[in-house]
Parts: C-alpha cells; structure tokens; sequence
C-alpha cells in the first residue's frame, strides 16, 4: 500500500459520505489485482445522487492534487467507474450495484476497515 493510496482513499470516502453515499466499503486489492491498491464501492439512491457523488470526489481528489487519469459511464447515470490510478471507484445506482454484485466478484480481497473515516 502507497501512502497515497490510502489518503485518496480517505479522500473519496469521505467526499462520498458527505453526499450522502450508502453502504460505501472498500476492499484492499494489492494481492488479487494489478489493477490498483484499493477499490471503493458505494450506492446512490438516484441519477443525481450519483452525479452529485462522482463530481465531489473528483473535486476533492484534484483539490488534493490527485490526478484523476479516466472517468467512465458518467453519461450513463447507472454505474460510475473513477480511475485515480492506485484506487479505482465504483459509484454504482443501487439496482445496478446487486446486479454487478463486485463484493462478490473481489470476494478474495479485504475489506479496509473504514471505521472512524466518516463525518
């Protein structure tokens, strides 16, 4: 784990909880994935929640000066997917989260203990 993968960790979790993000976890992916350290996975309850979500985090990632290298589905409002290199986000709606179910899919990796990280 990077030290700045886990305080773009902090930072996407609490943006996302400030916007009012359900059941928002987070697995540690560094020993079933070279894809990242970490994914983030949350729920918005609407196309505008998940909008309002996914514009807080980036806007807090690149207040911190983390670059956001790719956004996907943001015109798709179902299921948002936020690259910032080391941490990969998933803002799903919530129909389309179970459906996905991507706990399940990374059931190999730990959940970080966010306990204490939100407002």
């Amino acid at each position: 784990m990077t030290i700045n993968s886990k305080e773009q960790l902090r930072i996407a979790v609490k943006a996302a909880d400030s916007k009012r993000a359900e059941d928002i976890l987070a697995l540690d992916v560094r020993n079933v994935s070279l894809l990242a350290d970490y994914f983030m996975i949350c729920s918005a309850n609407s196309e505008r929640q998940l909008n309002a979500i996914t514009e807080e985090i980036i806007e807090k990632e690149e207040e911190n000066n983390y670059e956001v290298k790719r956004i996907e589905g943001k015109e798709g409002g179902k299921w948002v997917l936020i690259d910032l290199g080391d941490l990969i986000i998933h803002i799903f709606q919530a129909s389309e989260r179970s459906f996905y179910n991507l706990e399940k899919l990374w059931s190999d990796a730990p959940l970080v203990n966010l306990n204490g990280w939100f407002d």
